[in-house]
């Protein structure tokens, strides 16, 4: 411990440390006291969330006996992700009681700058402590009184101070190079997909359009279980698809299905296999080409397959236009189901595909794999400058709460 400072446990500092109050759907209104929830709490900042924000009525207030909040409050989340994060409680314009799910924090200004544990419950040495005490089967949670045993560093107010504006005035600028890494990252990838759908809509001279169904065959995936029994094979599933834009030839799942697969399951280079149904919508539709296939392999019947049959259309063509924009909305749009959107044939039979000739479809697939390298390139230093800027947080924590700042 650093020379005069102290530890103590959370509880310890504090003129208020309790739950919030038990407020069920049957107790709320739409106007009145506003109730803050977890979701409100971000790590080290509060999150307005207006848009879902929820009331309980003056008559519940006082029939509930509920702890009213203020400005200045911290409120610790004893729900992930992660849990124990905290907040301090801003000025919203609005009384406000808080969820029975977050603790209440009122510190003793004799001994914590609520500043101070702010950062504090950012740093690694306090979300390890909290992670220590956590219960749960299928979601972690904290009880409030394994939160209040957590020690916190105790430093001289004055020091405390110190520590508030040094890294109040750091995690500013860390917070705009951020900013500007996230938006750099976004221009990127928007400049692509302008290009990209820029070439499909600026068509010349022996440019054609067609329906995919008059040039190429479809197939759905295989379906297996655990308890299936018979030929082996590799499988591509939805989990392979994530951004890329070829079928990965590594780390792909082996499963058993019934029986033995015919020639017509199997994956050749040149296939373009698609997302047909999945839990989250913002998938269907994605796409990736096969290209040189190793050994026996086949997809899941969550994705279905496109094989052209003729030199008319190149794969990586066809791939990187059902890959823009307007490609996926036409397919998503006319997607079926009704709880979950899904792919099927008839709406990939009836895509309409504008194309050149053959040797002009090579030459955009150049250009836009080109474009498409540069811009991965220019997102892999994007993203390493958000990492990097994540560990300088971290390490400033660090040093703030050992003493070493």
């Amino acid at each position: 411990m650093t020379e005069g400072w102290q530890e103590k446990s959370l509880a310890e500092v504090c003129e208020v440390f309790a739950d919030g109050d038990w407020v069920e759907s049957k107790d709320q209104s739409p106007e009145g006291i506003r109730l803050i929830q977890t979701g409100n709490v971000g790590q080290g900042v509060f999150k307005e969330r207006s848009e879902k924000a929820r009331y309980i009525s003056e008559a519940t207030f006082k029939r509930l006996r509920c702890t009213e909040i203020v400005e200045g409050d911290c409120l610790i989340s004893r729900l992930p992700d992660p849990v124990g994060r905290s907040c301090i409680l801003p000025d919203t314009g609005e009384r406000m009681i808080t969820a029975v799910d977050c603790t209440i924090v009122r510190f003793d200004a004799k001994e914590v700058i609520p500043e101070f544990f702010n950062y504090y419950s950012q740093s690694r040495d306090y979300l390890k402590d909290v992670d220590s005490e956590t219960t749960g089967t299928t979601r972690n949670r904290i009880s409030r009184s394994k939160l209040g045993e957590v020690r916190v560093p105790v430093p001289p107010l004055p020091e405390q101070e110190r520590i508030v504006g040094i890294l109040d005035e750091v995690f500013a600028g860390i917070a705009t190079a951020k900013a500007n890494a996230e938006k750099n990252l976004q221009n990127a990838r928007s400049l692509f997909e302008s290009h990209l759908q820029s070439v499909f809509t600026q068509r010349g001279d022996g440019w054609v359009e067609k329906q995919l169904g008059t040039l190429a065959s479809f197939r759905n995936g295989i379906n297996y279980t655990k308890e299936s029994k018979g030929e082996s094979v590799k499988i591509v599933g939805v989990k392979d698809f994530q951004k890329s834009f070829w079928v990965p030839s590594e780390d792909l799942d082996t499963v058993t299905i019934d029986g033995k697969l015919s020639e017509s399951d199997l994956l050749r280079q040149g296939d373009i296999l698609a997302v047909r149904s999945n839990g989250n919508p913002e998938l269907i539709g994605r796409c990736i080409l096969a290209g040189k296939i190793p050994e026996k392999m086949s997809h899941s019947g969550f994705t279905i397959r496109i094989r052209l049959s003729n030199g008319d259309l190149l794969p990586d063509y066809l791939c990187h236009f059902m890959k823009c924009t307007s490609s996926r909305k036409r397919l998503t749009d006319g997607g079926t189901g009704t709880n979950i959107k899904s792919l099927n044939q008839q709406t990939l039979s009836a895509l309409r595909i504008p194309f050149p000739p053959a040797s002009r479809q090579k030459a955009i697939v150049a250009r836009l794999d080109a474009l498409s390298e540069e811009t991965q390139r220019l997102e892999s230093i994007y993203q390493q400058k958000l990492a990097a800027l994540d560990a300088l947080k971290k390490s400033l924590l660090h040093q703030a709460f050992s003493g070493q700042l």
